[in-house]
């Protein structure tokens, strides 16, 4: 049996990611801090409860959960803070969390896929990292999530390992309301629809790159919106 980590896969995104992968038969093994709410029951889900912020045990984490093949790195934080009075600890916490971690996860993560010469990773970023975004640490980490997405590529694409990102407009999952209301609706007035991206519409995409893409398809960029302004 396949296996994937999900991190993040207990809400929004990663949950109907993890959707997905159970449907396909795999093992998933969901890591996220809080189970309380998870909605799933199956004997292929394994729960990992796991602080990401504690980034010197990811290497422990991943061997304690073994060799894997496909990885998703879905966990992010987004706190919609002004960038002249942005407390340092909220600073620090989104730099590790959005773009530290999913590092420490492809480098413990992808020994395992080298030696087996083979395995699939999707990042998750945001098109806020090609346009820009009021939480200018947010903006500025899904920026770096796509660079990451392409320097590994390069790093692991001749080792038989494809990395791929999707890049989001604004999604229907509890991080909507991290959002002012004045911005939802401003960017609402430019989405073709008339409505945000369904956590589905992500995971889909997700998924399609982590089982069905092309090989030929590594260190790319998938743009998910469907909104004149973002482009």
């Amino acid at each position: 049996m396949q296996r994937v980590v999900i991190t993040g896969g207990n809400k929004g995104i990663g949950l109907e990611t993890t959707k997905l992968f159970l449907k396909s038969n795999y093992e998933v093994i969901v890591v996220a801090r809080d189970f309380s709410n998870f909605p799933l029951k199956n004997s292929r889900i394994k729960q990992k409860p796991f602080d990401l912020i504690e980034i010197s045990r990811i290497p422990q984490l991943a061997d304690e959960i073994g060799d894997i093949d496909i990885l998703i790195n879905n966990a992010g934080i987004m706190n919609s803070l002004p960038y002249d009075n942005y407390p340092e600890n909220k600073k620090e916490d989104i730099l590790k969390i959005n773009l530290e971690v999913p590092v420490a996860l492809i480098t413990s993560f992808s020994k395992g896929m080298i030696a087996k010469g083979k395995g699939r990773i999707v990042n998750v970023a945001s098109i806020a990292g090609e346009i820009g975004h009021p939480d200018v640490w947010y903006g500025i980490t899904k920026a770096g999530i796509i660079n990451l997405t392409k320097s590994f590529a390069k790093a692991l694409g001749a080792k038989g390992i494809v990395i791929n990102c999707v890049a989001p407009s604004v999604v229907e999952t509890d991080m909507l309301n991290v959002i002012p209301e004045a911005r939802r609706e401003a960017i609402l007035k430019n989405v073709v629809l008339g409505r945000f991206a369904k956590s589905q519409e992500v995971a889909e995409t997700i998924y399609w790159l982590a089982i069905d893409s092309p090989e030929y398809i590594n260190g790319i960029c998938i743009d998910i919106n469907n909104t004149a302004f973002f482009r």
